[in-house]
């Protein structure tokens, strides 16, 4: 059974794991494998400092391993601090399982909890799966960056996605 919750210090290495191995299996990431240069120590730091905004890494676990997270960052301006930007990852062999719809559920209650009013987050226009999931947990299309990535030797246009919490 998978839980879904907030990271802790301690899981600070088994997130950097994943999330290489995210940048790894997937070409919808930003960062391609291997380019980001992230450690256990940097994480612990960024999670300790949560609560100083409302920003937060929530995980989905599975039989003691992270298989995905969703980062939150909330905006740091004081005309931003209701906004939050968006990252996700899930594990390949947990992809479509509905783990990233379990994140963005906690998710919802978390922003409520955090007074955020606004969730947003960029996707690549080639990432069916990704667009779906995030407009089946109530995300819309604003605008679209063109040309805004090269992957794979082709540049990749990005839509906008936001989603309005009441």
């Amino acid at each position: 059974m998978i839980k879904i919750r907030e990271i802790t210090p301690s899981d600070s290495e088994k997130l950097v794991q994943l999330i290489e191995e995210v940048e790894k299996t997937s070409d919808f990431m930003l960062f391609e494998a291997g380019e980001r240069k992230i450690s256990g120590e940097q994480f612990r730091k960024r999670i300790e400092s949560f609560g100083q905004d409302a920003s937060t890494i929530l995980v989905a676990e599975w039989q003691g391993r992270l298989v995905g997270y969703l980062i939150v960052v909330a905006g740091s301006a004081n005309r931003a601090k209701h906004s939050a930007y968006l990252v996700i990852g899930i594990s390949a062999e947990h992809r479509g399982q509905g783990i990233g719809s379990q994140l963005f559920k906690q998710l919802n209650a978390w922003a409520k909890d955090h007074q955020l009013h606004r969730l947003e987050l960029t996707v690549m226009e080639s990432n069916a799966a990704g667009i779906a999931l995030y407009q089946k947990n109530g995300f819309e299309i604003e605008g679209i960056k063109k040309d805004s990535l090269f992957v794979n030797g082709q540049y990749e246009h990005e839509y906008y996605m936001a989603k309005l919490i009441g």
